[in-house]
């Protein structure tokens, strides 16, 4: 481990993607509470947009999951560095599970990003 600061220098990163992925979630929810009311001809979309919903509600699960095991790992890593009592090891596993958290999330949103277009496709059609 570099030290204390190299996992802590991720996480405002992160609160972009968080902050960018939270917007996403409330133009999401907005837009499905309009289909709500006029809800005739749009049951499948509906459906869709609300799967569109539990997953980018799930990426931003993870992006939490990952700030929060890369500040433990910072605060252990600093907290340890100077007594030498661990190997580094420890901070080490907590950044791998971050790192891991943020990649789920990532890949979460890039399968929403594809699914949105095809959603936005099947509703230009249906327009016209």
């Amino acid at each position: 481990m570099e030290g204390w600061y190299v996992p802590i220098t991720i996480v405002p990163g992160i609160g972009l993607l968080l902050m960018s992925t939270s917007n996403l979630l409330l133009g999401l929810s907005n837009e499905i509470k309009e289909l709500i009311v006029e809800q005739a001809n749009y049951l499948d979309l509906l459906e869709r947009k609300l799967r569109q919903l539990k997953l980018l509600n799930y990426a931003m699960v993870f992006l939490y999951v990952s700030v929060a095991f890369f500040v433990i790992s910072g605060l252990i890593a600093g907290l340890y560095e100077n007594t030498h009592l661990m190997e580094g090891q420890i901070p080490l596993y907590f950044s791998g599970i971050g790192i891991i958290s943020a990649l789920a999330a990532l890949l979460l949103l890039i399968i929403y990003a594809f699914r949105a277009v095809r959603i936005k496709q099947d509703q230009f059609k249906q327009h016209f």
